[in-house]
C-alpha cells in the first residue's frame, strides 16, 4: 500500500498516459489511436496527471523506478504551510490594526462624548441645542429657611403685640354662632381700672400683677347670660400668676336689652390664660334662679363663650405673625 500521490498506469504499444495530446499543453479527453514516437518511460515523459485541466496543480514527483519522491513531497508541503502561515499572520497584521483602529475611534468618541456631557454641550445623539449649552446648574442654598412666626410670640409680650385693641374689635358683630349655637351680643365695655369690674378676690390678683385693661362683652340664649371679660397684662408671665391666685369672677355686665343677672345667686365662674391674656366667664339665669350641676345650658354656654375668646386672642396672634413673616425686614 502507497501513500502520498497518484499512481501512474501501465502502457502498452501505441498507448499514451491519460489526457496527452499531440500539443503541449492540450488534453484529449475521448481522442481514438494516433501515430505517435515509441512510447518513453515514464520518467522521462511529461510530469502531467492524467485528466489534467489547465491551471490544475503540477503532477506529484516520481522515482526513476516510477515511486514517488516522498523527499520532494515533503518540501512541497512545507512550502505550501510556510506560504499559508505568512499569509495567515500578514492578514491577522492587517485585522488587527483595523480593530485596533476602530477601538481607538471608539475609545475617543467616547470620551469625548463623556466629557461634553460633564458640561452639559452635548448628548449621545449629537451635538446640544444652544439652550443645553446655558442651562444654569442646579443651585441650592446652604442657609435653613427661618421657621414661620409662631402666633404665641406676638401674644405673649406686650412689645410685639401691638395691633390695635378694643371690646368692639374683640367681639365683633351683633350676634355669635358656635356650633350652630346662635347668642345675641348686648353691651360691651372697656376700663383701664381692673379692679372696679371684678367680684371677690379677683380684683387683687388682677391689680397685683399689673392688669392694664379689661374688656367684656355680654352675650344671651334661651333664658341664659354670660359676661365674658379679657385682661390684659404686659407680659405672659403676669398673666400666668394672676390666673393663679385668681378668687371670685368677673363682675357682669348689663345693657343693650339684658337685664342685670348673676346678682345675689349662684352663677357659674371660670378663669383661664392664653399668652399676656387672661379671660374669665361669669353665666347664670336671667331670671336668677341658681345654677346647679345639672344645667348643661348654662356649662354649655360658659363653655362656648370661653372657646370664643381663646380664639380670638389666638386670631390677634396669628394675624401679626402673618404680616410679619409677609415683611420679615421691617
Amino acid at each position: 500500500m502507497s501513500f502520498g500521490g497518484p499512481q501512474w498506469p501501465q502502457q502498452g504499444p501505441g498507448q499514451q498516459p491519460y489526457g496527452q495530446g499531440q500539443g503541449q499543453g492540450q488534453q484529449g479527453y475521448g481522442q481514438g489511436p494516433q501515430a505517435s514516437p515509441p512510447p518513453q518511460p515514464p520518467w522521462q515523459q511529461p510530469q502531467q496527471q492524467p485528466g489534467a485541466f489547465p491551471g490544475a496543480p503540477a503532477a506529484q514527483p516520481a522515482q526513476p523506478d516510477g515511486t514517488p519522491d516522498w523527499g520532494a513531497l515533503a518540501d512541497a508541503s512545507n512550502a505550501r504551510s510556510r506560504r499559508k502561515r505568512r499569509l495567515m499572520i500578514g492578514g491577522g497584521a492587517v485585522a488587527a490594526l483595523a480593530v485596533g483602529a476602530v477601538v481607538a475611534t471608539a475609545i475617543v468618541a467616547t470620551n469625548k462624548s463623556n466629557d461634553e456631557a460633564k458640561n452639559g454641550g452635548t448628548t449621545a445623539t449629537g451635538p446640544a441645542t444652544p439652550s443645553d449649552t446655558t442651562t444654569p446648574s442646579p443651585a441650592f442654598s446652604s442657609v435653613a429657611p427661618l421657621p414661620p412666626p409662631n402666633p404665641r410670640d406676638y401674644i405673649s409680650d406686650e412689645k410685639k403685640d401691638t395691633a390695635p385693641l378694643s371690646a368692639e374689635g374683640l367681639f365683633p358683630g351683633k350676634k355669635l354662632t358656635m356650633s350652630g349655637r346662635v347668642y345675641l351680643k348686648g353691651a360691651t365695655a372697656s376700663t383701664t381700672n381692673c379692679a372696679a369690674v371684678t367680684v371677690g378676690g379677683l380684683g387683687s390678683a388682677l391689680a397685683d400683677n399689673g392688669c392694664t385693661r379689661v374688656l367684656r362683652a355680654t352675650y344671651v340664649k334661651d333664658g341664659v347670660a354670660v359676661t365674658v371679660g379679657v385682661a390684659v397684662f404686659p407680659t405672659e408671665k403676669q398673666a400666668t400668676q394672676a390666673k393663679k391666685q385668681a378668687t371670685g369672677g368677673i363682675a357682669t355686665l348689663s345693657g343693650a336689652g339684658v337685664a342685670d343677672f348673676c346678682h345675689a345667686t349662684v352663677c357659674l365662674r371660670r378663669t383661664n390664660a392664653i399668652g399676656r391674656y387672661v379671660y374669665l366667664t361669669q353665666a347664670g339665669f336671667q331670671n336668677g334662679r341658681k345654677v346647679t350641676s345639672g344645667d348643661q345650658a348654662v356649662f354649655q354656654t360658659s363653655g362656648d363663650l370661653g372657646t370664643f375668646a381663646f380664639n380670638q386672642i389666638y386670631a390677634r396672634g396669628k394675624s401679626q405673625a402673618s404680616a410679619a413673616a409677609r415683611a420679615p425686614g421691617e
